[in-house]
């Protein structure tokens, strides 16, 4: 056996696992989704199709020797790659920054990828020639192009997730749901870490780099698969604790001003929070509770771990009396809408709330 055997054994490796992937990814759901189709984050179905476009690699496995297969398996990578991390990225994380907004530009890149891999497919499938010997090398270069325009979309996400990340410290959230923060530390980084592997084959056109690089991406295919099945992987959002700044006073005398202080601020939560309602924003964050005191908002996050336990716990609280209220009041409301009219992003949001208490 030659060594296009173990290439067309690598490609089928790494094809199997895009496949498992996606099948997986597809039919594994939890209680919660399979009941409430709606609450299923949206880059589910997505990651499915990414996973299943690898199909039209099938001709370099069949026949890693094809030089217009060959042509499309070194294309593939870094045309579509930086774009599924791009698009992935933003669609997972925008759910409730947003996601509208970045539609428009994942359209416009899922085109541009469309249009570049088009001819490369064709030219490997079709039983003739599609694109002369000559108008593919051109091709080549439109693809490289192509493929750093993606490489642009990709680092735009990563970007823009970095300052949802940066915006979601310290219980900046009412609802952890708005954004699974330490999700988000793990995988915004995965189109610099994809670029070192995509690349090579490409570059020095050498089949031996793409079976080396079919099995690593077989394995983090894996790994990406064990990440992203859990499917309520959410941020546990603790306060932070306040800072020390006064150890020289009397023990005495500092934990009656901690306590003095800490009434005057739970007033003015209670004012803005309550006697406002500011508790019926789903989206409601600590930040803007801050803003509607006189104090910073390390004091702040203090009173709320002091007083109620957390920021999220003193808010959902309210949500919840909310709701028992106003069901009691709208007897023809259906559950759905008395829990949205409550503050909460959903029913079911409510109700893992209220099992939570």
């Amino acid at each position: 056996m030659n060594e296009y055997y173990y290439y067309g054994l690598a490609a089928m490796l790494y094809l199997t696992t895009c496949w498992a992937f996606a099948i997986i990814r597809f039919f594994h759901t939890c209680r919660e989704p399979k009941e409430h189709r709606s609450y299923i984050w949206p880059d589910r179905r997505l990651q499915v199709m990414c996973y299943l476009c690898a199909t039209i690699l099938l001709p370099y496995v069949i026949n890693p020797t094809d030089k217009s297969a060959w042509i499309l398996m070194k294309s593939y990578f870094p045309a579509t790659y930086f774009f599924y991390c791009g698009m992935l990225l933003l669609c997972f994380f925008g759910t409730v920054k947003q996601w509208g907004r970045w539609k428009t530009v994942s359209w416009i890149a899922g085109i541009v990828v469309i249009i570049a891999m088009l001819p490369p497919t064709l030219n490997a499938w079709l039983p003739f020639q599609f694109i002369s010997d000559e108008g593919m090398q051109f091709w080549q270069i439109l693809i490289t192009v192509a493929s750093v325009t993606m490489m642009a979309f990709s680092g735009l996400a990563i970007w823009q997730v970095w300052n949802w990340i940066r915006e979601a410290r310290d219980a900046n959230y009412s609802n952890p749901e708005d954004f699974p923060v330490d999700y988000a530390r793990r995988v915004w980084l995965m189109p610099v870490v994809l670029t070192f592997l995509v690349w090579p084959a490409y570059l020095l056109d050498s089949p031996l780099w793409m079976a080396i690089m079919h099995v690593l991406l077989a394995i983090f295919n894996m790994v990406l698969l064990n990440t992203v099945l859990p499917a309520w992987r959410r941020a546990i959002m603790v306060p932070s604790a306040v800072d020390n700044d006064s150890e020289e006073l009397d023990v005495q005398q500092e934990a009656f001003e901690i306590e003095e202080r800490t009434r005057l601020i739970a007033e003015e939560i209670d004012r803005y929070v309550v006697g406002l309602q500011a508790f019926l924003d789903p989206h409601l964050k600590i930040d803007d509770v801050v803003a509607h005191t006189s104090y910073s908002r390390t004091y702040v996050s203090q009173t709320f771990q002091r007083c109620y336990g957390s920021f999220a716990a003193y808010v959902n609280g309210q949500r919840l009396a909310y709701y028992e209220q106003y069901v009691v009041d709208h007897p023809d409301e259906t559950m759905e809408s008395a829990a949205l009219a409550s503050g909460f992003p959903s029913y079911n949001v409510y109700y893992r709330t209220k099992h939570k208490k």
